[in-house]
């Protein structure tokens, strides 16, 4: 042991080591700086307030690009609906041992025969009947100069005068008739449209679950069963809600023109194709259809008649609310009024009355998806009911 050495005390092994007591971690410093900011209740607001903006932009610039590309999109739009409606027909002939090209043809062909089947009847019906109309028309603004002389506001022979000439010259001009019509129908976007809707009709008929799979393909487990959920959901819902407007469609249609035939209305058949196109839109198409026939009877046949034509408008359209829709249409469409308004308006905004066809369906179709997103009965969470919400 050295000079300066000091003895090591002898460890009895029945000593107990005293417990070591583990240094408590330094109380975590508070944000500082910039990132305080974000830490509170407010900066939690900013946050999900910028990711909002965010998302927003996304759609923004994603509606900017379809805009510019209606050409396509609108077409490709048209061939997702169209197949959804058609789809359970090829399916049939499918199961039935029908090859897949082979009723993928037959499905196809059938669509674009009854297409073209309206469009060679509306013709017919306007070229045939188009002198028919001119002259009643004329001869309806005569009649209706002796009404509105006992009208309690004043309308005076210029005015009268004027809107006759205006009418006149209209409906003697060449390019209404089968000039306009033919014009409009033989565009270069439209025919390029049509056959850019067809062709992708008939790939969505033949290999559409394909296509599917193969966009969900980066997918696995749940995610994978979700996106075979809202995949259906989404067809199905397409596929309903055309089938059923295309039933009430021809209802409305076969109603109001047979009345229109029975009051003498000039063009009932055209007006019948009208009222069948125009119930694709909600809310305003069966208005639109009835003031326009009530219209047509009103300067071709006379004010009686006109009225008549509005009576047997609304009893088709009451007709039709009352007891079809909720028999056809079942549950397919559920959403509220307001929000098909809404939808409507933004689809006409977007594009004019394409959109303003496609936008119900695809909002319904959305919910749809929204409503099986965690299960087959089972919304998304912030979709969910989670308390009584009787008012």
């Amino acid at each position: 042991m050295g000079l300066f050495g000091r003895s090591r005390p002898r460890r009895d092994s029945r000593q107990v080591e005293p417990t070591r007591v583990e240094p408590r971690p330094a109380p975590r410093a508070e944000a500082q700086g910039a990132s305080r900011l974000w830490a509170d209740g407010f900066g939690r607001v900013g946050t999900r307030s910028v990711q909002t903006l965010a998302v927003l932009a996304l759609v923004a610039v994603l509606l900017f690009v379809g805009t510019r590309l209606t050409l396509v999109v609108i077409p490709v739009l048209i061939a997702l609906v169209l197949s959804a409606a058609i789809s359970p027909l090829v399916s049939l002939m499918r199961h039935r041992g029908v090859p897949s090209l082979l009723a993928t043809w037959i499905a196809l062909l059938t669509l674009v025969a009854i297409l073209a089947a309206v469009v060679w009847l509306v013709v017919l019906a306007v070229v045939d009947q188009w002198d028919e109309l001119r002259s009643q028309a004329l001869d309806g603004f005569d009649s209706l100069q002796t009404y509105v002389q006992d009208l309690p506001f004043q309308i005076s022979e210029e005015q009268i005068s004027s809107v006759r000439e205006s009418a006149a010259g209209l409906l003697q001009s060449s390019a209404v008739g089968s000039g306009a019509l033919a014009g409009v129908s033989q565009t270069a976007d439209f025919v390029t449209g049509f056959f850019i809707m067809v062709v992708v009709l008939f790939f969505f008929l033949k290999d559409g679950p394909a296509m599917w799979e193969f966009l969900l393909r980066p997918f696995e487990g749940k995610a994978h069963q979700r996106g075979h959920r809202a995949g259906a959901a989404a067809v199905t819902t397409l596929g309903g809600y055309v089938r059923g407007t295309a039933i009430i469609a021809v209802v409305d249609a076969v109603g109001i023109g047979v009345g229109l035939a029975i009051v003498g209305v000039p063009l009932a058949i055209p007006l019948s194709v009208l009222v069948f196109l125009l119930a694709f839109i909600p809310l305003v198409g069966a208005t639109l259809a009835g003031a326009l026939a009530a219209l047509v009877a009103l300067v071709a046949v006379g004010p009686v008649e006109a009225l008549v034509v509005v009576a047997i408008v609304v009893a088709v359209n009451q007709l039709e609310g009352t007891f079809l829709q909720p028999v056809v249409m079942g549950r397919t469409l559920r959403l509220h009024p307001l929000v098909i308004l809404v939808a409507l308006t933004a689809g006409t905004v977007l594009a004019g009355i394409t959109g303003a066809v496609l936008a119900v369906p695809i909002a319904a179709s959305v919910w749809r998806v929204i409503q099986v997103w965690d299960g087959p009965d089972l919304p998304a969470r912030f979709a969910r009911q989670k308390r009584d919400e009787t008012v």
